[in-house]
C-alpha cells in the first residue's frame, strides 16, 4: 500500500509538472516569427511617443515580465525587447500607469484594447482606426487567460 501511494504521488507531482511546462512551452513553440529589428526600427522612426518596459515593477516577476523601449505611433505600437513567454497576451492603453494587477483591474473599464501579442522578442501591433493614443499616457501587457499582469510602460 505504502508503495502504491508513493508512485502515485510522484506521477502526479510529475504530471503537473509536466502541465505546467506545456502551457509555458506551448505559446512559444507555436508564436509566428517576430518582426525584425529593421521592421521594428522602420515603425518606431514616425514615434510621436516612447517608453519603457521595465522588470522590476511591482507585479512582475521572474515568470511575468517585459524589457525593451516601447514606440506609440497613431497607426502601430512596436516593442524592439522582450516579454516572458506565456499564453492569451493583450496589449492594452491606459490613461493611468499601471504596475499591479489590482491596478489594471481598477481601471480597465477606462482602458482600451489594442490587439493580442503573439510574439516574445518584438512586436508590432496595428491601433484600430479611431484610437487616440493622446487620450493615454501607459502601454499595458496583461495576460487575458491567467488574469495576471506583465508589464507596462509610461510613455507620456
Amino acid at each position: 500500500m505504502r508503495k502504491f501511494l508513493m508512485l502515485t504521488v510522484t506521477h502526479l507531482v510529475f504530471a503537473a509538472l509536466g502541465f505546467a511546462g506545456g502551457i509555458y512551452a506551448l505559446p512559444i513553440l507555436t508564436a509566428p516569427p517576430a518582426p525584425t529589428v529593421a521592421e521594428v526600427t522602420t515603425a518606431a522612426v514616425t514615434a510621436q511617443f516612447t517608453g519603457e518596459f521595465r522588470r522590476d515593477l511591482k507585479d512582475s516577476d521572474f515568470l511575468h515580465w517585459g524589457e525593451g523601449k516601447v514606440s506609440v505611433n497613431p497607426s502601430n505600437i512596436s516593442l524592439m525587447g522582450k516579454l516572458s513567454p506565456g499564453p492569451d497576451y493583450k496589449l492594452y492603453l491606459s490613461p493611468e500607469f499601471v504596475e499591479t494587477e489590482t491596478d489594471f483591474k481598477r481601471l480597465k473599464s477606462q482602458m482600451t484594447r489594442i490587439g493580442d501579442i503573439k510574439t516574445f522578442e518584438n512586436f508590432i501591433i496595428d491601433i484600430p482606426q479611431g484610437t487616440d493614443v493622446g487620450k493615454f499616457n501607459t502601454v499595458v501587457v496583461w495576460c487575458e487567460s491567467f488574469g495576471q499582469f506583465i508589464t507596462a510602460a509610461k510613455y507620456r
